[in-house]
């Protein structure tokens, strides 16, 4: 990432609202034109992972589960949150095996991003889990899943009609089918 300098002052912060899993901050600041200004940012305390599945036949296998905030049915890759001090990996192939079952011989980091970096510093991750094994899935009580093995042209067709609207799904999708497209050197 490059450095520059900060254009912003922060005079102040307080905390506007408070959960386990997240912080909401309100800054007074001085903005990078000079004048006076309020900046709120939401802070979360987990740091977001996401599982490209992907089998010997080339599919990834998907994830469907109602999301509270949209009041919708979202497809997804795997994903959830690595708690403070946990290695993003580690929180991976836990959230892999947790949702899904499976279990898998290789990882393979495909990107990371910032989530929403004008009002969130969420980090996420996103990992491509190959040599699968299954087992059993064991999901919290927050998550009614449903599981469904998608071919990977399809699953990036589904983000380019809106059938997939997740941000860290069409990242690890979109990053998966670039590379197997244009390989890293």
């Amino acid at each position: 990432m490059e450095r520059r300098a900060n254009p912003w002052r922060r005079l102040t912060r307080r905390t506007t609202y408070e959960n386990p899993w997240l912080t909401v901050w309100e800054d007074d600041v001085v903005r990078p034109d000079g004048g006076p200004g309020i900046y709120g940012v939401v802070h979360f305390v987990h740091r977001a992972v996401g599982i490209v599945p992907l089998d010997d036949a080339g599919r990834v296998l998907l994830v469907g589960q109602w999301r509270y905030p949209l009041d919708a049915w979202s497809w997804e890759i795997p994903e959830g949150g690595a708690s403070p001090g946990e290695e993003m990996l580690a929180a991976a192939r836990r959230e892999l095996a947790e949702e899904t079952g499976y279990t898998a011989r290789e990882w393979r980091e495909l990107v990371r991003a910032h989530l929403s970096n004008s009002v969130t510093d969420e980090e996420s991750v996103v990992w491509l889990a190959v040599g699968l094994e299954h087992g059993m899935p064991s999901p919290e009580g927050t998550e009614q899943l449903e599981l469904r093995w998608v071919p990977l042209d399809e699953a990036v067709e589904m983000c380019r009609d809106g059938r997939i609207t997740d941000a860290l799904t069409i990242l690890g999708l979109q990053r998966l089918a670039l590379d197997l497209l244009r390989p890293r050197a």
